[in-house]
C-alpha cells in the first residue's frame, strides 16, 4: 500500500524513474480498488436501480494522470522515452509489448532520466 501512496503523492511527475516495485505495486492495487469500486457499483444497481457506475467512473478517472505518470516513470527507468507508453494503442502486440517492457529490469546506475531508484537498497 505504501508503494500505492508514494505513486499518488508523486501524482502528477512525469520526471524521473520508478522501479519496477513500485509500479507494479501501483498496478494491483489499482485493480484491487477496481474491483472494490465495481462491488460497490453492483450493489447500487441492485439496491438503486442506478444504471451506471458512479464509483469506479469516478475512480477511473481519478487515477487517469497518476497512471499515466508512473508509467511514464516506469519507461524513463529503462531508459526509454515516456512516449513508448503509446506502444500499448497498438492492437495485440502493443500490450504486450508494453507488459516486456514494464517488466524489464532498469538500467543499473544513472540515465539520462536521473539517478537508479534502487540505489543504496539491498
Amino acid at each position: 500500500m505504501n508503494w500505492f501512496i508514494a505513486a499518488l503523492k508523486k501524482y502528477a511527475d512525469f520526471s524521473g524513474r520508478a522501479r519496477r516495485k513500485e509500479y507494479w505495486m501501483f498496478v494491483v492495487f489499482y485493480a484491487l480498488f477496481s474491483f472494490a469500486a465495481a462491488i460497490i457499483d453492483g450493489l447500487l444497481i441492485s439496491m438503486a436501480g442506478i444504471y451506471f457506475t458512479p464509483v469506479l467512473t469516478l475512480f477511473a478517472l481519478s487515477m487517469v494522470i497518476p497512471t499515466l505518470a508512473v508509467s511514464v516513470r516506469r519507461m524513463h527507468d529503462i531508459g526509454k522515452s515516456g512516449a513508448m507508453i503509446l506502444v500499448s494503442f497498438i492492437p495485440i502486440i502493443g500490450g504486450i509489448w508494453f507488459l516486456i517492457m514494464a517488466a524489464t529490469e532498469g538500467t543499473a546506475g544513472e540515465n539520462q532520466y536521473g539517478q537508479d531508484p534502487k540505489a543504496g537498497v539491498l
